[in-house]
């Protein structure tokens, strides 16, 4: 037996040898998601035990007319998948925040890794942050700032569209049975995001590093070609033990932080921008203090001929040459970086989550108003 209305489809499945209450068709509610109901008893003898409940379907003659999107363009992104709309918005997000923070991060990269690019003699010698500033403007130009900026945009496009949609997916799936995510579950979430995102798109990242500060390479191409031809496959994975180490920590207090903040403020604040901004700010702020030396420990392990084969290894001997000062080498130009960058990336993300909800209320509103125009027509 089967029966459906404008929303959905629900049909009747024999189940035998179970006992189950009685339910009538007429007491269902449409739903929008797929479910599976069973209900259970041990009076009533039934041979319909479950009820599927078909996604909700809205058909065509109510679906918002060309000139009604005329006039309500937002309704017309309802008609892109929801999980699309935030893919692509993550990646746009993240490659406007990359190009716009790159020569803080070339900067960043080259304090990091004076170290071990100048040699043991001269490592004690630490690059500072306006020395940085002076060589590559000297020695490159304006451009020598960008430099393996592209690389980093072909890399951040994905990483940042996999981080932030995977982050979704991954509270969805830790969500509890009573619809609450716990401070755990969005830790977990963030973490479970980073590593994901890293793992799929770490050969773009040490291919970025190379062509940041290793002198002789012009193009990604030949980097690449020159690591598969000397050091291997595997070199393209060099270093992923601590990225994934630094990274699941870092995106796990950002991500959390910031949706914790923006929860506990009242809710005429929470779709704010400046508030999205302001707690971007604060949680970047915390997960870049508490993450940096990962990072430095990770940049350093990543360079051809490091001295470093184990994280602990690294940490020991970052801070035998250089102090517990080493470990936040370069941490200013990060710092100047990561503020702007998770300020851009999250406050853009947030801004588009709330376009989408806005068009789906949209196109909501003008399938219930054409909905409700038939059934007027019908009734006449």
């Amino acid at each position: 037996m089967s029966f459906n209305d404008e929303t959905a489809i629900i049909s009747w499945r024999k189940i035998p040898n179970l006992k189950c209450d009685v339910v009538s068709p007429n007491s269902y509610s449409p739903l929008r998601h797929n479910a599976t109901l069973i209900f259970f008893s041990t009076t009533v003898d039934t041979k319909f035990a479950s009820i599927s409940v078909a996604e909700a379907k809205i058909h065509n003659h109510f679906a918002p007319t060309p000139s009604q999107l005329l006039k309500h363009p937002l309704a017309a992104l309802a008609f892109v998948p929801r999980d699309a709309a935030l893919f692509a918005a993550g990646a746009f997000a993240g490659a406007a925040a990359k190009t716009f923070t790159a020569p803080l991060d070339r900067i960043k990269l080259l304090m990091q890794t004076h170290g071990v690019r100048v040699g043991q003699e001269s490592a004690k010698k630490a690059i500072s942050f306006v020395e940085a500033i002076t060589v590559i403007g000297k020695e490159e130009g304006i451009r020598g700032y960008w430099k393996g900026n592209l690389p980093q945009v072909i890399r951040v496009i994905p990483y940042s569209a996999v981080q932030l949609f995977a982050y979704e997916l991954y509270k969805k799936l830790f969500t509890g049975q009573n619809g609450e995510l716990s401070v755990v579950a969005r830790l977990s979430a963030g973490a479970f995001a980073g590593m994901t995102s890293t793992f799929i798109t770490y050969p773009l990242d040490v291919l970025r590093l190379r062509l940041a500060v290793e002198p002789g390479y012009r193009t990604m191409s030949e980097v690449a070609l020159c690591m598969l031809r000397e050091e291997g496959f595997a070199s393209f994975y060099k270093g992923l033990g601590p990225s994934l180490i630094a990274i699941a920590p870092y995106i796990a207090v950002n991500f959390c932080v910031f949706d914790l903040l923006k929860k506990s403020l009242p809710e005429k604040y929470q779709k704010r921008t400046e508030t999205s901004i302001l707690t971007a700010v604060l949680s970047a702020s915390l997960a870049t203090l508490t993450c940096y030396p990962l990072d430095t420990v990770r940049r350093q392990m990543q360079l051809r001929g490091t001295p470093y084969t184990t994280v602990l290894e690294a940490f020991a001997g970052i801070v035998a040459r250089d102090g517990v000062a080493g470990l936040y080498r370069g941490f200013v130009p990060n710092a100047l970086k990561t503020l702007p960058n998770s300020s851009i990336k999250l406050t853009s993300y947030d801004i588009v989550k709330r376009i989408i909800a806005a068009s789906e209320k949209e196109f909501q509103s003008i399938t219930e108003e054409n909905r409700n125009k038939q059934k007027n027509v019908n009734n006449q």
